[in-house]
């Protein structure tokens, strides 16, 4: 009897399994020009390595009339789909930014890699665009509710 399986690229795979959800709280200080940003943690990754797990960090990307101006990125955690980080990234708004209206944020969840290129797992945009559903709804709560915190989970996508 032979036994034998179709491989699939890491692709399919991924697209089939679903990319992930981000954890990440917001919160916009006007008078100081100011948007903490806290990465909390992750869940529901896709398998990376060959041993089933994923070395995840996050990239945060603050854009300003849609240029990238500012760059952050978590701790990578070790071997796991549930990464908790618990990380927190003080972005400094360009005087005249008195709103939100021309930021958004860029987050990429990557795959840390000893040997090959770091691979995206999936990307989150809040503000901007492109920015629908739980994002935006994020998004405007955030820019309506000034010094709150608030956090939301959010889908990754490609």
């Amino acid at each position: 009897m032979a036994l034998c399986r179709e491989i699939q690229p890491r692709s399919l795979k991924i697209r089939s399994q679903g990319r992930g959800e981000l954890l990440v709280s917001l919160c916009w200080q006007p008078a100081a020009n100011r948007l903490t940003v806290v990465v909390l943690k992750a869940r529901n990754l896709p398998k990376m390595d060959v041993t089933g797990l994923a070395d995840p960090y996050v990239k945060i990307y603050l854009l300003y009339n849609g240029q990238r101006i500012a760059k952050k990125k978590t701790h990578v955690k070790k071997r796991t789909l549930s990464p908790v980080f618990n990380e927190s990234f003080v972005f400094d708004i360009p005087a005249g930014g008195e709103t939100l209206e021309a930021v958004s944020l860029e987050f990429l969840l990557l795959d840390w890699d000893r040997v090959t290129k770091n691979e995206v797992i999936g990307r989150l945009e809040l503000g901007g665009s492109k920015c629908t559903g739980s994002a935006l709804h994020h998004w405007n709560e955030v820019c309506n509710s000034p010094r709150r915190q608030l956090a939301d989970w959010h889908k990754l996508r490609e």
